[in-house]
């Protein structure tokens, strides 16, 4: 196997190559036309805009390339955008022409019924569940998804159904989780993102030989409607309040007070408070009243709902959460989509995984592993 990765200019696909080396399989990396002859396998890690994309292969001089390779028919692994540019179009840009690979367009979630962008954790379900060529795909695994446009799964096209391989319901709309059909594969979501659960999914790929993942078959075209709850998780956040002390270190200032820049944990990582939380760089909305910070209360659920409420984005609660039925409450009365912390986890009051399991208590998504 001779596999390339194509990177249209977007950057920030360096985690996919991080996760390939880790997994220990070896690659090299599109960057003229020509490297298309010699790859046997090729991996897409789109990130970005669709719009963006499309004009990144072009000025790269990629797009027909690209398209030349797929319809050769060695195996394609599309990642999100690399997903989303098998089909005609997206309203994201409306003036870029994707691949026409498959003859559907990408849409814009509604954010009538919840928030958008879909950021987080959710689950898949497969069109036919007797099929074995799962693609290290599992139903009771969550997969880490941040996007605003999808590709609804139209049942009722064939032309288009006959490449859905599994579906994902947010809300009241089910869309494309994955696509597979002859020499193509492709994901919504961010297997590299996805822990353990996502490396199984390229690990499983990349293990097939070429010729079973260049041949397989079209699924079943199955009815499938809305169920009452989708399999979004809600996401319990560790926050570290940070200060600078009289000395000019950092230090927390809930629980021990130590420099977050030395503190290590039981298992020798380095907590570095640049690096303990990352923006994604989609919009969430953080609702906190600060005169509630730290009394073990709970949260304030009437500023939350309004919150909630009131903008169509992710809502991470915030201040005053003092025991773990806290957690549940405000999931429950409010419908944000994340719930912070800081003192508690600090001064090892409660313990993250006792929140996580409270919560499945509740019948609560939640990844607890």
């Amino acid at each position: 196997m001779v596999l390339y990765l194509l990177d249209y200019g977007a950057g920030n696909v360096q985690s996919l190559a991080n996760t390939l080396k880790k997994l220990g399989h070896e690659f090299e990396w599109i960057s003229s036309p020509a490297d298309f002859h010699k790859a046997t396998s090729l991996i897409f890690p789109g990130v970005g805009a669709f719009g963006s994309a499309i004009d990144g292969l072009i000025s790269r001089g990629l797009y027909e390339p690209l398209r030349e390779y797929i319809a050769s028919g060695k195996p394609y692994f599309g990642i999100c955008i690399g997903m989303q540019v098998l089909f005609r179009s997206s309203l994201e840009s409306s003036s870029s022409k994707g691949l026409g690979i498959i003859p559907s367009d990408i849409g814009l979630f509604s954010n009538a019924d919840k928030s958008v962008p879909h950021m987080g954790w959710n689950s898949v379900e497969f069109l036919d569940p007797e099929e074995k060529a799962h693609e290290g795909l599992r139903p009771d695994a969550s997969y880490y998804f941040v996007h605003s446009f999808r590709a609804a799964y139209e049942w009722d096209r064939p032309e288009v159904a006959q490449w859905a391989h599994s579906t994902t319901q947010y809300g009241r709309e089910i869309f494309l989780a994955t696509v597979r059909k002859g020499n193509v594969f492709a994901c919504q979501f961010h297997p590299e993102k996805s822990g353990q659960a996502g490396l199984r999914v390229l690990d499983a790929w990349l293990r097939e030989s070429e010729s079973e993942r260049a041949s397989s078959p079209p699924s079943p075209r199955v009815a499938r409607l809305p169920k009452p709850n989708d399999g979004f998780t809600k996401r319990v956040i560790a926050c570290m309040d940070v200060r600078s002390n009289d000395d000019g270190d950092l230090v927390v200032t809930k629980g021990d007070q130590y420099d977050v820049r030395e503190r290590t944990t039981a298992n020798g990582v380095q907590a570095e408070a640049a690096g303990a939380v990352r923006n994604l760089g989609k919009p969430v909305a953080l609702a906190a009243r600060i005169d509630r910070d730290g009394t073990g209360l709970g949260y304030d659920l009437e500023l939350i709902s309004l919150v909630r409420r009131s903008v169509r984005i992710p809502v991470v609660a915030s201040s005053g959460a003092g025991r773990k039925e806290h957690f549940v409450e405000v999931f429950e009365k409010t419908g944000v989509e994340a719930a912070l912390a800081a003192g508690i986890f600090h001064r090892r009051e409660v313990s993250i995984q006792e929140v996580k399991e409270a919560l499945a208590a509740a019948k609560i998504n939640v990844r607890t592993a």
